[in-house]
């Protein structure tokens, strides 16, 4: 009897269907006719792979990229390089977005101990100051910590998930596999509907 009832719940488990992504808050910006949104780890070796391609796909079609930070527990210097990244948006987001590629074509060098080295680095090249304590409120921490609550209630478990959103109402956001393979072809879909 007990055997029958663990075969049987365990076949209920089975067929509990996962709970739907509710992505209906992944917008196009105004002006644009699509976008890609990605949600990103600075340490991510996927995300680094995947940032150059998404940057050319958004050339190649003329829309914009839209970067989410989703830090992940496993990588130790994520969450503190997405808000040193918070910082240089300040200046400009393409400087953010700038230090954002500097670190991932860094990635494999990087650890907690040097990051603020590379920081720093960065911030030199641009003639930037970049204070001793980057985030002293914690104001930008509190966006990264946004950006990674918009990806939880999205129900995200991995980096990079990438989408292409319309700006027409109605049209969902299409979620790109991880690998890119099929990226210009959900482009061209977005923006033929």
């Amino acid at each position: 009897m007990k055997t029958l009832f663990l075969t049987f719940f365990a076949a209920l488990l089975l067929t509990v269907a996962a709970p739907a992504q509710d992505t209906s808050m992944l917008k196009a910006p105004k002006g644009a006719k699509a976008a890609i949104i990605v949600f990103e780890d600075l340490e991510c070796p996927m995300c680094s792979r995947a940032a150059p391609q998404l940057e050319k796909a958004s050339a190649t079609y003329k829309i914009p990229v839209l970067r989410h930070d989703f830090p992940l527990p496993n990588h130790p210097w994520s969450l503190q390089a997405a808000i040193i990244a918070r910082f240089f948006d300040q200046t400009s987001k393409e400087t953010g977005n700038q230090f954002r590629d500097y670190m991932f074509s860094n990635q494999t060098q990087i650890n907690l101990d040097n990051l603020r080295r590379y920081a720093d680095t960065f911030a030199a090249s641009r003639k930037i100051a970049l204070p001793f304590v980057v985030d002293p409120q914690g104001k930008l921490a509190a966006q990264v910590t946004e950006d990674k609550s918009l990806g939880q209630r999205i129900g995200l478990d991995h980096t990079p998930t990438i989408y292409i959103v319309s700006a027409k109402p109605g049209i969902k956001p299409i979620e790109v596999q991880s690998n890119l393979s099929n990226l210009y072809e959900l482009i061209d879909t977005t923006l033929k509907q």
